[in-house]
């Protein structure tokens, strides 16, 4: 075990001066409880962005979504469609708990693999992702925020998924309002397969920037850019952007388009979903 380190404790380690230097920068005298960018529901979808937002003690936020995309492993197909829903809890101490995962729908004719078929085209739940959110900031309602987000994707799912692992993972969430409804949100993080040392070099490293705001009272949209990377490949860099309908502060539709560039990027994705904060 001394042989073997976590990515957890190593990226802590790395992010500690960056986040608490964020953080003092944070004034917690401003009044900005009432903006509609800290009051109306922030979801972690449609993109690559994961929010600063996070709930308070006792709130309960499920956010569901639909999307179309093209698999960089040809043993998937061409087209697949994957459901996916995150359930976030709101803790005490400024944490937040979340679990993720994804239903990977069949192919049309293709039995999944453990079935009676030569095709080896995965299918079902795919393995449970685990997390929770840290406030670096000392204000939850301020107009810059910090945030640390941690997690880890269990080894559960359908047997169709092969080579599974356990892939723990940390990114930095920083954020700034402009005005009172428009945001810019930033994320640095890393994930990589397994708990020793030698599996960081095959980790992937993930950067965003994306701005939300207002088209209307109950209209808005969302666009972003963001790349993934590891030390032996060259950069995948994407774009996604998207309109939502809020009819409800704490109730969000939204549907939204992306494109992904290289020959082992997603491609062209399509994807719609529904966001729900309760209480409000």
């Amino acid at each position: 075990m001394h042989k073997t380190t976590t990515l957890l404790t190593a990226a802590g380690l790395l992010l500690a001066g960056p986040v608490c230097t964020l953080a003092q920068t944070i004034d917690p005298n401003v009044d900005n409880t009432e903006t509609p960018f800290i009051q109306n529901i922030r979801p972690d979808r449609p993109g690559q962005t994961v929010t600063t937002n996070m709930l308070h003690p006792g709130q309960v936020q499920l956010e569901t979504g639909i999307q179309r995309f093209a698999p960089t492993d040809a043993t998937w197909g061409t087209r697949r469609t994957l459901s996916s829903a995150l359930l976030r809890v709101g803790f005490f101490n400024h944490i937040e708990l979340r679990a993720s995962q994804g239903y990977l729908h069949p192919l049309p004719g293709v039995r999944p693999l453990g079935e009676t078929s030569p095709v080896t085209s995965p299918a079902g739940f795919a393995p449970l992702t685990v997390g929770a959110k840290f406030l670096a900031s000392t204000n939850q309602d301020a107009r810059s925020q910090v945030v640390l987000l941690t997690e880890m994707t269990l080894r559960t799912g359908d047997a169709s998924f092969q080579n599974k692992a356990y892939e723990p993972a940390v990114r930095l969430l920083v954020s700034q309002q402009i005005g009172r409804r428009f945001g810019l949100e930033a994320n640095l993080g890393f994930r990589q397969r397994g708990f020793k040392a030698v599996d960081t070099k095959l980790g992937q490293y993930l950067g965003t920037l994306a701005l939300n705001g207002p088209l209307g009272n109950n209209f808005g949209f969302f666009a972003e850019a963001y790349t993934t990377w590891q030390r032996t490949t060259s950069f995948l860099p994407g774009l996604t952007s998207g309109l939502y309908w809020r009819p409800l502060p704490g109730l969000r539709l939204d549907i939204t388009a992306g494109q992904q560039v290289g020959d082992l990027g997603t491609g062209f994705t399509l994807g719609g979903g529904l966001s729900v904060r309760l209480p409000k």
